[in-house]
């Protein structure tokens, strides 16, 4: 190796303190002394010939505009490799022993139980665990290392940490129990706000705050969909279901369909999302394929 080469334990450091935005904090964050920190970016900009933070005059790194440059390259580096030392892993565990699926309640029940079904054929020695959480709780199980494989609807923000690929969506529909004022025609602009909005609300920080189609100042919120459906059908309150949880309340005048001026139902789009850090297994990558091909099937 030549002196220009900086090692990767150099570029994790050099990364990790644009991350956290000071030395004491990348210190923490790796669990080195601030002494190892300030020395792996001083020998990574000899070997570079460049300076990578300004330190003078203040007492937080600010990035050159070098380091802006090469911070591309030096996140393409550290992806590289983690995807490199992820498979190696995966080569030596083979099939996995066990698998931690968390879905997002708006998932069709029925899809899951088929693919689970064929998978408990397909792969007999592979324990399963499987958890049903909604919104950001759903990401958040994979952040917190509660599970290897999550379901999950848009997650705000980039993390960094999670690789996702879409596999289908859910057609949100606005609802409300017959006879509701809402479910009368030439419902007037505005007229949604008067009337009290079912909400499933969210137990995870991720999405805390966030508002998902709320439209009326005054709300329930619910963290159970199950709980949302039967408060509806009740009559307390409109708001939006997915339609595959709907259909038959909806043939039978359980439930009427609200045609609202501001068209409040939406597509909710289902991703596989799981940590960047770790390589899928067979077992894992066949549960992704067999979840979207079967929503593929599933009717609008």
């Amino acid at each position: 190796m030549s002196v220009a080469d900086p090692t990767l334990d150099q570029i994790r450091i050099f990364l990790c303190v644009e991350e956290e935005g000071s030395f004491g904090a990348a210190a923490r964050r790796m669990g080195r002394a601030v002494s190892a920190i300030s020395y792996g970016i001083t020998q990574m900009e000899a070997q570079l010939g460049v300076t990578l933070f300004a330190r003078e005059g203040s007492r937080k790194p600010v990035l050159t505009v070098a380091g802006r440059g090469l911070l591309p390259e030096a996140r393409a580096v550290a992806d590289q490799a983690d995807a490199l030392l992820a498979k190696a892993r995966s080569m030596q565990a083979g099939l996995e022993s066990e698998i931690s699926l968390v879905v997002d309640v708006m998932m069709p029940g029925d899809v899951t139980a088929k693919v689970l079904n064929e998978f408990f054929a397909m792969f007999p020695t592979v324990a399963l665990r499987l958890h049903v959480e909604a919104l950001g709780a759903v990401a958040g199980c994979l952040l917190n290392g509660e599970a290897q494989l999550a379901i999950g609807g848009p997650v705000p923000g980039d993390f960094a940490e999670l690789e996702r690929q879409a596999i289908g969506k859910v057609a949100l529909v606005p609802v409300a129990a017959p006879g509701h004022p809402l479910t009368g025609p030439d419902i007037a602009p505005g007229e949604s706000r008067k009337h009290l909005q079912l909400v499933l609300t969210d137990r995870s920080p991720l999405t805390q705050g966030r508002e998902f189609s709320v439209l009326a100042p005054r709300t329930w919120r619910l963290a159970d969909l199950s709980a949302k459906h039967a408060l509806l059908k009740e009559g307390l309150g409109w708001g939006n279901m997915p339609s595959h949880m709907v259909t038959d309340d909806l043939e039978q005048g359980r439930l009427a369909l609200l045609d609202l001026p501001e068209k409040p139902g939406d597509d909710y789009a289902l991703n596989a999302l799981w940590r960047r850090d770790t390589r899928l297994g067979p077992a894992t990558s066949w549960l992704i394929d067999a979840l979207r091909d079967q929503l593929a099937r599933c009717p609008d």
